[in-house]
């Protein structure tokens, strides 16, 4: 059992490491620009509040987050130049290049609070 652990660990740390290897790629000049179509709806798909299926229901909510997301990793990496992939994998395998954004958090606090204030203009409307 503490195998099975270790290896659902490592899945996670890779998928991580392979997420942040893809955001940048996405950012260079030689990706194609479909591929950073495909890397731009993966990202918003995961930090979206908006699913497919809410994630309020049971096992089913996360199903889809645990299935589209990493596919969409999948297809993106498919749609990355191999040699471009190979040094964004090794940028984000260095530490030192990690750095957390703060424009991507406002961003991101903004649309959870404009959906905040969606929902309680539309509740003050039915009251």
């Amino acid at each position: 059992m503490t195998t099975e652990k270790m290896s659902l660990k490592q899945r996670a740390r890779r998928l991580k490491s392979e997420t942040y290897a893809v955001y940048l790629a996405s950012r260079d000049p030689r990706v194609p620009w479909y591929a950073k179509v495909v890397v731009a709806c993966v990202v918003a798909y995961a930090l979206s509040p908006i699913d497919f299926i809410p994630d309020f229901i049971p096992i089913l909510g996360y199903l889809d987050d645990i299935i589209l997301v990493p596919v969409g990793i999948a297809l993106a990496i498919r749609l990355i130049p191999p040699e471009v992939m190979a040094e964004c994998r090794a940028r984000a395998a260095a530490p030192h290049d990690r750095r957390t954004s703060w424009a991507a958090a406002a961003v991101i606090i903004a649309i959870w609070l404009a959906a905040l204030a969606w929902v309680i203009v539309t509740a003050l409307r039915y009251f």
